[in-house]
């Protein structure tokens, strides 16, 4: 069993900035992807951005392109998303997800994690 927990959430205005941290506790020796995905009021759960540890390659909703950075700390076992230039609409609650091989599903899809925290609200406001 995998733990995560996500950090880093809070209230910032149009245009700021803020970075969430993901801890992962446990058996994370088997953890290959580790990614966020975002739930805003009333809409289903959507995928943000990921990355796959060993090889690097990240991937990125187009909603957040050039705004939204992914990237793994010094420990393997944490990611970051750094937003930057967040908007009214990047108001969510945020979720860390792992995935272990062998993959599900595309790593762009929740079917792909079956470790997931509890979340972190992110609001911005205009």
């Amino acid at each position: 069993q995998v733990q995560l927990v996500e950090s880093g959430g809070g209230l910032v205005q149009a245009g700021g900035s803020l970075r969430l941290s993901c801890a992962a506790s446990g058996r994370t020796f088997n953890t290959y992807v580790m990614g966020w995905f975002r739930q805003a009021p009333g809409k289903e759960r959507e995928f943000v951005a990921t990355m796959t540890l060993f090889s690097g390659p990240t991937y990125y909703a187009d909603s957040v392109k050039g705004r939204f950075t992914v990237s793994r700390g010094i420990e393997k076992d944490t990611i970051y998303l750094q937003m930057n230039n967040l908007k009214p609409e990047d108001t969510a609650v945020y979720y860390c997800a792992a995935a272990e091989p062998p993959l599900r599903a595309p790593i762009q899809t929740e079917r792909a994690y079956a470790n997931w925290g509890r979340g972190t609200q992110v609001t911005v406001s205009s």
